[in-house]
C-alpha cells in the first residue's frame, strides 16, 4: 500500500463556470486557471501521482503547454488513472476537502462526491468529500479563492 497527499487552490474570478468534482457550482465566479481549474479534480491528481512516486499534474500537464489549455479536471484525471493501472496500482480510498467560504457548498456536497466517484470510476464507499471554511480567516476567508487538498490510499493490483 502506498499513501499520496495532494493540494490545489485557485483565485475565485467573473467570467468562469466554477466546476468542483466536475459538478458545475452555480454562482457569479469560477475559479482562474489555464485548465478548468477544478481545484478538488487537481488536488486528487496530485494524491494519485504522489502515491505512485511520479511527480505532480505541473510536471504531467504544464500551464505552459497549450495543449492542456482549458482541459477538464475529469480529462486530467483520466489521464493519471491510466498511469495509476499502469504503474500496477488501484485506488483503495479517496479523502478530500474543499475549503471554501463563498459560495457555501454544503447543499452540493453529494453531487461533488458523486462527480468525484464518476470521475475516478471507483465504488462511492472508496470516495469521502468535506467540506471546511476558514471563518473568514484569509484569502479563502474573504472569498478570494477555493482550496482542496486530498489524501489517497493505493494498493498494488494483483
Amino acid at each position: 500500500m502506498r499513501v499520496g497527499q495532494g493540494f490545489d487552490v485557485h483565485r475565485l474570478v467573473t467570467g468562469r463556470r466554477l466546476l468542483l468534482g466536475g459538478v458545475e457550482i452555480p454562482h457569479g465566479r469560477g475559479l482562474e486557471g489555464h485548465s478548468d481549474a477544478d481545484v478538488l479534480a487537481h488536488a486528487v491528481g496530485d494524491a494519485l501521482l504522489g502515491a505512485i512516486g511520479s511527480g505532480d499534474l505541473g510536471s504531467e500537464f504544464p500551464s505552459a503547454d497549450p495543449a492542456w489549455r482549458d482541459v477538464s479536471g475529469s480529462e486530467l484525471l483520466g489521464r493519471v488513472l491510466l498511469k495509476v493501472d499502469a504503474a500496477g496500482f488501484v485506488i483503495e480510498n479517496v479523502d478530500a476537502t474543499l475549503i471554501a467560504q463563498e459560495p457555501r457548498l454544503a447543499p452540493f456536497r453529494g453531487a461533488i462526491e458523486k462527480g468525484l466517484v464518476g470521475m475516478l470510476r471507483v465504488d462511492p464507499a472508496r470516495v469521502n468529500v468535506k467540506l471546511k471554511s476558514t471563518d473568514r480567516l484569509g484569502a479563502i476567508g474573504r472569498g478570494e479563492g477555493i482550496a482542496a487538498q486530498a489524501v489517497v490510499l493505493v494498493r498494488r493490483s494483483v
